[in-house]
Order: structure tokens, then C-alpha cells, then sequence
């Protein structure tokens, strides 16, 4: 290296993904508004696209790869902001679609007020996770150390949910907990487990739990500030299937 150079930290990475299927690539992406600035089909695939300060490139998949396992691969995208990113995303599907595409593949998960982070799967199974930049650090996949309970198995649900994509395990890690502490929890732990439950149900397509939590949960005797928190946590079920258009 020329003694006058240096290293200056404004390097720029692009990911390399696989696909699958080049033309239904490319369809995906065209729907949510990606402008393409490379197509190659021979004699080798590649495609390269971008989307407002970001780029993704592909190219041929391995022999035998199967979007199925949604093994492929896939990239971090941090931004300043995610919600902006979603609804963009979301209005591009049901502007494509008529609806929103969060089951099977491809999908977006899901956006929950205040969350840090949603995914974005490709139909050839990558992962795009768009991150806020400041998303907290020393995250404890156990729940929360400062919390017992309910209260702490609420903050490994979140964990799940947001940041593993796993509304089972998420489902029931929270029935688990309710049903082992339910005699020592507060009743308002007690009443958004039931809530945050409804909701759960709802995303495992599951409407007739979704409903016997809803019924179990109006047992519960809370004050009017206590039942006002626990109406807002209701409310994520119902922005859930506004969102994805359920009937």
C-alpha cells in the first residue's frame, strides 16, 4: 500500500443472494417498487436490484435448493426507522395483490407498534430483517431478569414473536406460564397473557382459541386503568386482521 493511502470508512456491501427462479425474482421485486439495475439470464444468472439507499444481488441457487426450508440466506438492513419501511412494503402487496402476503413464502411478517425490526422473505426463502438502528442491546431470550412470572414470560413471548418469528413457540411458551403461575401473578399479568394470547391465535390462524382466550379473559376483575391497558393489547389482534385482511 502507497504510504499516502489509508483506509477510510466508507466502504459499501452489497449482499449476494440465491434465487431460485430468476423471473419470479424479479416479479417480486418489480411489485414492491425495487428499480432493477442489472438483469443477466445467460448464460449465467444475475440480477441486481435497488430500493431507496439499499441494494440486493442474486444469482443461480445451488442444485437442489428448496425455498421451502427458507435456509437460503439472507441480509440485515438497518434503517432509522422500520415502521415507514412495513407500510411501504404492505401497500406495494395489496397494490400487487390485493392483499397482504404474511403466510407462506413469499411474506412480510407482521409490524407491531413500537417493535424494532420485521422480515421480509423472498419467494426463493432469503431473509431481508430490516432493524432500527438503536434496537436495545442485551436482549434475554429467557425474558427479562428483572421480571417473574407472567411479567417475564410476556417479555420472552415479545421475544419470540419480534425478534425469532415464532408464534408457536411464542404461543406456548405464554400458555405454559399462565398456567403455572397463574395463582401467584397479578390479575392484570394474568389478563394480558389472555390478551396477547387472542392475538397469537389469530397469527396461528386459529380464531376458535383466539376466542376462548377472549372468553377466559373476561373473567378477570381489573380496574378501568388496568382494563384500559389490557383493551390495547386487544387492540393488536384486531389491527392484525385489518392488516392482513382477514374476513
Amino acid at each position: 500500500m502507497n504510504e499516502t493511502e489509508t483506509i477510510r470508512a466508507n466502504e459499501t456491501a452489497v449482499p449476494l443472494l440465491h434465487t431460485h427462479d430468476a423471473q419470479v425474482t424479479l416479479d417480486f421485486y418489480g411489485e414492491l417498487g425495487f428499480e432493477v439495475t442489472w438483469k443477466q439470464l445467460k448464460p449465467y444468472v444475475y440480477l441486481a436490484f435497488r430500493w431507496s439507499g439499499f441494494e440486493l444481488h442474486y444469482g443461480s441457487g445451488p442444485k437442489g435448493l428448496d425455498p421451502v426450508h427458507e435456509h437460503t440466506g439472507g441480509a440485515l438492513i438497518m434503517v432509522d426507522a422500520v415502521a415507514p419501511y412495513h407500510a411501504a412494503f404492505t401497500a406495494a402487496m395489496r397494490a400487487a395483490h390485493g392483499k397482504v402476503l404474511a403466510r407462506g413464502l413469499p411474506r412480510i411478517t407482521r409490524y407491531r407498534p413500537g417493535a424494532s425490526r420485521f422480515t421480509l422473505m423472498d419467494p426463493s426463502g432469503n431473509s431481508l430483517i430490516f432493524i432500527r438502528r438503536d434496537e436495545p442491546e442485551g436482549l434475554d431470550y429467557g425474558g427479562s431478569l428483572d421480571l417473574e412470572g407472567i411479567a417475564k414470560a410476556l417479555d420472552q413471548a415479545r421475544n419470540f414473536r419480534e425478534f425469532k418469528n415464532d408464534d408457536l413457540a411464542a404461543y406456548r411458551h405464554l400458555k405454559s406460564a399462565l398456567r403455572r403461575h397463574a395463582d401467584t401473578s397479578s390479575a392484570v399479568d394474568r389478563a394480558l397473557a389472555h390478551a396477547t394470547l387472542v392475538e397469537l391465535s389469530l397469527a396461528l390462524d386459529d380464531p376458535e382459541r383466539a376466542k376462548a382466550w377472549r372468553t377466559e379473559l373476561e373473567a378477570v376483575r381489573l380496574t378501568e386503568e388496568e382494563r384500559q391497558r389490557v383493551d390495547r393489547e386487544l387492540d393488536r389482534a384486531v389491527e392484525l386482521r385489518e392488516w392482513r385482511g382477514d374476513a
